[in-house]
């Protein structure tokens, strides 16, 4: 069962499992909470290991309301969803982990508002958070073609599929891409002062370098999702492995 809150205009859907020191999780563009971390297992592993997971829908995304303004879906104005979900539950600090977009929003969260972040934890971005993952304008132009047969491009057709296959709502999604893909300057990376762990699958052709990342970074680690490639990564063992061990190293003060 999903529950809601409102902010900004935006009815956003959350679930809140478990006891124990809270973990926000934040999903990737075009998925939801359940795509993101019930499937996969995050929900049972974090509740399991004794954590608090919570975790939301985007705006635009899942079962939350929607907007075709791009000016909507500003990672910043995410991050603040994000933060509003924890003052709605009361929650000061927490484990902040977001999976590509999310960990995008993650980084903007940790910089807007770093008393709310314990931890950090980047899935699926590395290095290209400064440098950016690629043409995503073919994204946009796939989730708003007639017929998805004309699709040519891999990468285009790939998340024209995926956001089929969990019916989105397409028109949500391109004014997201529109606005979503903000980059942050190696100096705003160089803030991120929180323990962080930076875990990209070793297939991966979106996120760019773990490595390259978390040499920009104070206090920050990179993991290698072995034989994964971007949409794979999420649900790995060894992924989950590594963040309760990371977890553990870095309890909330």
């Amino acid at each position: 069962m999903t529950a809601s809150f409102t902010h900004a205009g935006f009815e956003l859907a959350f679930v809140d499992r478990g006891a124990g020191e809270p973990v926000l999780l934040i999903h990737g563009f075009a998925s939801s909470h359940f795509v993101n971390w019930v499937s996969p297992g995050w929900v049972k592993t974090l509740t399991e290991a004794g954590y608090r997971a919570i975790a939301f829908d985007h705006r635009g995304h899942g079962l939350s309301s929607k907007s075709y303004r791009p000016e909507d879906y500003t990672p910043d104005e995410m991050a603040a969803d994000a933060a509003a979900l924890l003052d709605h539950l009361g929650i000061e600090a927490a484990h902040v982990m977001g999976y590509s977009m999310g960990a995008r929003v993650a980084a903007f969260l940790a910089l807007a508002a770093p008393q709310r972040v314990a931890t950090l934890v980047l899935g699926g971005l590395g290095i290209g958070i400064v440098e950016g993952v690629g043409d995503w304008d073919l994204i946009a132009e796939a989730l708003l073609a007639a017929d998805p047969a004309a699709i040519r491009d891999p990468r285009a057709k790939t998340f024209r599929a995926f956001a089929d296959q969990t019916k989105s709502d397409r028109r949500a999604l391109a004014a997201c891409i529109a606005t979503s893909r903000t980059l942050l300057a190696e100096a705003d990376i160089a803030r991120i002062t929180q323990p962080t762990l930076i875990a990209v699958g070793s297939r991966d052709d979106i996120a760019g370098s773990a490595e390259m990342l978390a040499g920009l970074m104070p206090d920050a680690e990179a993991f290698e999702i072995a034989g994964r490639d971007h949409m794979q990564a999420v649900g790995d063992r060894s992924f989950k492995a590594k963040v309760l061990g990371f977890f553990a190293e870095h309890p909330i003060a």
